[in-house]
């Protein structure tokens, strides 16, 4: 058996008070439950820590030494349970994101949230979209943020932004309006199997392209640019990942006729993850700025409230 929170407060409570009465009385138990705590404690550390005299409990040399090590500690944690209480803003949150969304969307929305709450630790993984489903489902984060297929029944789906996947390349050649079937025996390079990006664009082109030409299967958006920049190739990724090398001139948006492919960006959580004001505020915060990032193509500020 160890010491448990409990037995320190009522230990602290005898020495301040010095008879069992009172200390029962004012912590509305019974004086048996108060001297059975005493007891027990000083069957714990091994040695009396009170000698009894004239009816009264004082400290004795062992107990001098355990109150001065105990009274710090004590007072310690109830301080820590006062503020854990007292504040609804303090706290770690843990947050996993797709690759799409910790790239483009998630440093800001993080950076202007913790601007808003700097006593709120925010830490955040990253993982494709079955990736972080897993991990809300293990229970290893409390929110994430993904753009693909969410199948477990234990996750909640919330729709928080739309987002436009887009056919593109580097090779002006490429470039000319035709039809996805058209370019089906291309090169392409797409993301690793489980992203939500691969997951999307491929479920929407199934009933048009029987066999697409993958020559590459890369993790990461960054890396897809690089090898587009350096080859003849195409890819379809998310509009917002290559908004500044369109405006650069360094990539173009193929003209694909009739080709109009958009998935929504989700935030998931566990059924049963306990909502805390903390939590909450996290959800209305992020919800909120996403949706506003995404309506306006560009990065923005959103104030808590």
């Amino acid at each position: 058996m160890k010491l448990t929170l409990r037995q320190m407060e009522i230990f602290l409570n005898v020495v301040s008070e010095g008879h069992l009465t009172n200390v029962a009385k004012s912590m509305k138990l019974s004086q048996s439950a108060i001297s059975m705590s005493i007891k027990e404690m000083e069957n714990i550390i091994g040695r009396p820590v009170f000698d009894r005299i004239n009816k009264k409990l004082v400290l004795n040399e062992v107990g001098r030494a355990f109150h001065k090590e105990i009274d710090p500690l004590y007072k310690k944690l109830s301080d820590i349970e006062y503020e854990f209480k007292n504040s609804e803003n303090k706290g770690m949150i843990r947050v996993g994101a797709s690759t799409t969304i910790v790239d483009y969307l998630m440093p800001s929305i993080i950076c202007s949230y913790m601007s808003s709450y700097p006593d709120v630790k925010i830490t955040l993984k990253e993982g494709n979209t079955k990736e972080i489903s897993q991990m809300i489902d293990e229970g290893s984060i409390d929110v994430g943020f993904v753009e693909g297929f969410v199948s477990s029944s234990n996750i909640i789906k919330e729709k928080v932004g739309v987002d436009e996947l887009v056919v593109i390349t580097a090779d002006k050649k490429l470039v000319a309006p035709c039809y996805i079937d058209a370019l089906a025996q291309k090169k392409w390079v797409l993301r690793e199997e489980g992203s939500g990006t691969r997951e999307i664009f491929l479920d929407y082109i199934k009933e048009k392209v029987e066999d697409l030409n993958i020559f590459f299967e890369l993790g990461h958006t960054e890396s897809i640019k690089s090898i587009l920049m350096n080859r003849e190739c195409l890819t379809c990724i998310s509009k917002i990942s290559v908004d500044t090398e369109l405006k650069e001139g360094k990539l173009y948006q193929v003209g694909v006729k009739n080709f109009s492919c958009r998935r929504d960006f989700l935030m998931i959580y566990h059924k049963d993850k306990y909502h805390s004001a903390l939590f909450e505020k996290f959800l209305f915060f992020s919800k909120k700025l996403m949706f506003q990032m995404l309506d306006s193509g560009q990065k923005v500020q959103f104030k808590a409230r």
